[in-house]
C-alpha cells in the first residue's frame, strides 16, 4: 500500500519560511518523479514544483521561483519543499504527489499517480 506522508505545515508570518516533507512507503521511491501542489480555498489544485527520479532537474512554477525549492532524499525516501519569503498569497493545503516515471512534461494533476492528505500552510500579514 503507497503511502505519502506530509508534515511541516502551520502558521506562520508573512517574509517567514516554512519546510515541508513528504515520506513515501510502499513504493520504489528512486523511481517515482515528485511533485508538490497546492490548493486554496475556493480554488483549483495549481502544481508548484517537481523533481525527477535522481533529484537532478527540478523546476517550480513563476509564482514561487527564487522562494521555493524542491529537494529529494531517496535514501530516506523523502521530499521536501523549503519556502522562503511567505506571503499570504500562498496560505493552502499543500500536497506531494509521486509519479512513476520521469517528470511528466504537463503539470497537470492528474499526471500522477498518488497523493498524499496534504498539509495546511497558513501565513498571516
Amino acid at each position: 500500500q503507497v503511502q505519502l506522508v506530509e508534515a511541516g505545515g502551520g502558521l506562520v508570518q508573512a517574509g517567514g519560511s516554512l519546510r515541508l516533507s513528504c515520506a513515501a512507503s510502499g513504493l520504489t521511491f528512486r523511481n517515482y518523479a515528485m511533485g508538490w501542489f497546492r490548493q486554496a480555498p475556493g480554488k483549483e489544485r495549481e502544481f508548484v514544483a517537481a523533481i525527477s527520479v535522481s533529484g537532478a532537474y527540478a523546476y517550480n512554477t513563476d509564482s514561487v521561483k527564487g522562494r521555493f525549492n524542491i529537494s529529494r532524499d531517496n535514501d530516506k525516501n523523502t521530499v521536501y519543499l523549503q519556502m522562503n519569503s511567505l506571503t499570504p498569497g500562498d496560505t493552502a493545503v499543500y500536497f506531494c504527489a509521486a509519479r512513476n516515471g520521469p517528470v511528466p512534461t504537463s503539470n497537470a494533476w492528474n499526471r500522477y499517480n498518488y497523493w498524499g492528505q496534504g498539509t495546511q500552510v497558513t501565513v498571516s500579514s
